[in-house]
């Protein structure tokens, strides 16, 4: 039996693509709930658990868009595979990890694969779907993802505690061998041959962000003073800075800087940045406290947390048809409001005693709350710009979301270890209750930021061609 004309590529680019967003998803979170274990395997303390996670996030949002221009410089099969084969040698080595620094550079490797390899998925569906199916191969894949988010802690905790913290990791190599196989069997190549690449901007915003982030992680035990924090937060800063000027003047640059003098393309973005620093810092604490503070299993903290990160999958098609009818920033702003409300009631409730059905209301508003986030929030990218920079303006998105998620952990952390820390059960908890309350009001903020979210889109016109001084090539500027 054969498939029909057009059936068979779609379904293995479907199914070659719904894998790798699954892993690269899946490892956000899949190793929170493995954090206690991990820690009592390979010793540490709070800032290298903390690097566990950020080195894969902060390697993935600003390898991201560089990413996307290798595949289609070089061939978007081609780079598509490379990075497969560095994710899954890297989710290989990091469960052969023998002490936490190995375990961490592996992390870090892991991510620059996943930042190669996740752009080029829905380049790769577009080149192999009719347009009139596209966008349910889009909501296939979304929904993949969804389920790797929601399952994470699960799989994590599950894995750990009946098997071992490495098969976190090493799940990811047959399935990884499994693609590396179908990709040149199953997938065609292509490419954008004009496509340029933003090295020196990649190399600025990666240091940029490094040194912030290392400070945050390093600054309550070598001090907010010492050379190596306040060196990072000044050269951090000082980077950042560096590759804004450098994206103005760039004539090609991987960030159009044009696109943040649109209002709602600024809003949405700084409404992501804190909806992931508030979400993916509690979540990193949380998923530790429910083991180390309210002494569940690694399974156990992982079933108690899928009315939080489930959520979405069910809430997600309501929150579509609430974004038509009252507009996505209200809904947007409705469910940072409803994740803050979340945090602020773990922050008021979470000790060593604390039941799960008390904590079940803040499950289940957290998990509304993102619900009514996700969905509202792409639409809401999508109209912040023109139509041919719909592309951009999702990758430099989801970039920030990523980056959002590492500053959320290294910022949360950083209130964690000032105010407590892992010494006691009491110590956790005295950490844990200010980091909450920040999560809380990044979370917060973003709500407000939400409402000033222009009403239709506020995309900037059509920028006006002009031709340079030798006459030799028409610019937008």
């Amino acid at each position: 039996m054969t498939d029909a004309p057009g059936r068979r590529p779609v379904f293995w680019v479907l199914f070659i693509t719904g894998i790798a967003g699954f892993m690269a998803a899946l490892d956000n979170l899949v190793v929170t709930n493995a954090l206690p274990s991990i820690r009592a395997d390979l010793g540490g303390g709070a800032g290298d658990l903390e690097w566990t996670v950020s080195a894969y996030t902060l390697t993935f949002a600003v390898l991201m868009l560089f990413g996307a221009a290798l595949g289609d410089r070089f061939g978007r099969r081609r780079m598509f595979s490379a990075g497969v084969a560095l994710f899954t040698l890297a989710s290989g080595l990091a469960g052969f990890a023998q002490g936490m620094g190995q375990l961490i550079a592996a992390r870090a490797v892991q991510g620059v694969g996943a930042a190669v390899m996740m752009p080029l998925v829905l380049t790769l569906i577009a080149a192999a779907v009719p347009a009139g199916r596209r966008g349910m191969a889009y909501g296939i894949t979304g929904a993949v993802n969804g389920l790797a988010v929601a399952t994470g802690p699960l799989i994590g905790g599950t894995l750990t505690e009946h098997i071992s913290w490495h098969w976190i990791f090493w799940l990811n190599v047959p399935l990884g061998v499994l693609l590396l196989v179908l990709i040149p069997l199953r997938l065609d190549e292509s490419s954008a041959p004009g496509a340029r690449l933003d090295l020196p901007g990649t190399l600025l915003v990666s240091g940029g962000l490094f040194g912030i982030v290392y400070a945050l992680v390093n600054g309550n035990g070598d001090g907010w003073s010492s050379a190596p924090v306040l060196g990072g937060l000044l050269a951090g800063t000082a980077l950042l800075t560096g590759f804004v000027v450098f994206e103005l003047r760039a004539r090609r640059p991987m960030v159009p800087m044009r696109l943040f003098r649109g209002q709602a393309f600024s809003a949405i973005n700084a409404v992501s940045l804190l909806m992931f620093l508030g979400m993916f810092g509690s979540i990193f604490l949380l998923s530790q406290a429910l083991q180390l503070v309210r002494g569940w299993s690694p399974t156990e903290a992982g079933l108690r947390m899928l009315p939080w990160t489930g959520m979405p999958m069910l809430v997600a098609p309501v929150a579509g048809l609430l974004s038509d009818r009252f507009g996505g920033r209200r809904v947007v702003a409705a469910g940072l409001l409803c994740q803050g409300l979340a945090l602020g009631w773990f922050a008021t409730l979470f000790d060593a005693g604390v039941s799960w059905t008390e904590l079940l209301p803040g499950m289940i508003l957290g998990g509304i709350g993102m619900a009514l986030y996700f969905a509202p929030a792409a639409a809401l990218v999508m109209d912040s710009v023109r139509p041919a920079e719909a592309g951009i303006a999702s990758g430099v998105n989801n970039a920030v979301r990523e980056v959002g998620g590492a500053l959320g952990i290294a910022v949360l952390s950083a209130v964690f270890t000032a105010r407590g820390g892992y010494g006691s059960v009491a110590g956790f908890v005295d950490g844990l209750t200010p980091a909450l309350w920040a999560g809380t009001g990044g979370v917060l903020l973003g709500a407000v930021l939400a409402l000033l979210i222009p009403r239709g889109g506020g995309a900037l016109p059509q920028p006006e061609e002009k031709v340079l001084t030798d006459g030799a090539e028409r610019v937008a500027v």
